[in-house]
């Protein structure tokens, strides 16, 4: 399955981004990393510039037909930026509306409430999030990993880097039960 990977062109939680992509790498997949513009995006570790990685796509030029499943890294600067960029809510509202399966970590909740997707489901985040989310709709949880198969599409949440290897194991999980049935 191809995975599409959505970051800012800076600012993405590196961490939140590598271990995933390498979890969905070493399932057999093929994750693919989609920014709002050509180049690098730059990673970092907290408030420190960490690596760069390279884009393979620009969310203006894709949508999520060419995906099969989506993966939203966190980092406080990544998702406010994201969710400032129409070509980005749009891309991440297209898997909602063709219910394909959409895993978000810590802050990344942020674009999900610029999609307005996030009415009627039950998730996580990163603590500060969980007014924002409430006031978009959503019902907040304290847990690692939280899955909501609301219709149309199944969404996997996650707190913190900490929570990663409860949220690689269950959104690969989830990805495979979308992928069955394809």
């Amino acid at each position: 399955m191809r995975i599409a990977f959505l970051t800012a062109p800076e600012g993405v939680e590196q961490v939140e981004l590598t271990e995933p992509w390498r979890a969905a790498k070493d399932a057999g997949h093929e994750p693919v990393l989609v920014s709002t513009r050509p180049g690098e995006i730059q990673a970092f570790d907290h408030l420190d510039k960490a690596d760069t990685f390279p884009v393979d796509e620009v969310a203006a030029k894709t949508s999520a037909d060419a995906f099969g499943a989506l993966v939203l890294p966190g980092g406080v600067a990544n998702p406010d930026f994201l969710r400032t960029d129409e070509s980005a809510v749009s891309f991440v509202k297209g898997f909602f509306e063709r219910g394909r399966p959409v895993a978000a970590i810590c802050h990344a909740p942020w674009t999900l409430i610029e999609a307005d997707v996030v009415r009627g489901r039950v998730l996580t985040s990163w603590p500060s999030l969980r007014t924002d989310l409430r006031n978009a709709g959503a019902t907040w949880v304290d847990e690692r990993v939280k899955v909501c198969d609301h219709a149309p599409s199944t969404l996997i949440t996650s707190r913190k880097p900490a929570d990663l290897k409860a949220f690689c194991e269950t959104f690969l999980a989830e990805f495979a039960k979308t992928q069955a049935h394809v």
